[in-house]
């Protein structure tokens, strides 16, 4: 049941990736289609700032719910290849529940930013779309942050390691 699970997340991770992925290669265009613009024709992409960073957001947040599970966040290999097994895997537990007591701060301020958005009506300044929608997003990727990594301290507790935790794919 826990290796479906595991698959589960892993494959799902992956999707959050392209999905991250695809985010930030709309940034990139609205911010580059946005310059030339201004700088070529006194004609930015109205709210094109907003709307980029806005996504960064998303793409980052999402983005981090994948690294919850998978582990792949910055590690220290000097340390971690000159100790034995088990006090790595201890390292391992030990740095996967601070991410998540941190994760969860964060997943809790973002809905605080969220219901403020929602409640203040706060919208774009070009356009006047509101914002509400795009900050859910982030804050969703928060919380599916939180359960990734809650999903992969449960699995490094069990078992000890991740199943096809290196695998780049």
């Amino acid at each position: 049941m826990l290796l479906r699970i595991e698959a589960l997340l892993l494959r799902l991770s992956r999707g959050v990736d392209v999905i991250a992925g695809i985010c930030l290669a709309v940034v990139t265009v609205v911010m580059f289609v946005s310059a030339v613009g201004r700088y070529a024709f006194a004609a930015p992409i109205p709210d094109g700032f907003d709307l980029a960073r806005l996504l960064l957001g998303v793409a980052v947040m999402w983005g981090f719910a994948s690294l919850g599970f998978r582990g792949g966040h910055i590690e220290v290999d000097l340390i971690a290849t000159s100790v034995r097994p088990w006090m790595r895997r201890v390292f391992d537990v030990a740095a996967t529940a601070i991410l998540l007591g941190f994760t969860i701060l964060l997943a809790w301020k973002l809905y605080d930013r969220f219901g403020s958005a929602l409640r203040s009506n706060e919208a774009t300044y070009d356009l006047r779309l509101p914002v509400w929608p795009l900050i859910g997003l982030i804050w969703l990727g928060a919380v599916a942050a939180v359960i990734t990594t809650t999903a992969r301290l449960i699995v490094l507790l069990r078992r000890g390691s991740i199943a096809e935790e290196s695998d780049p794919a």
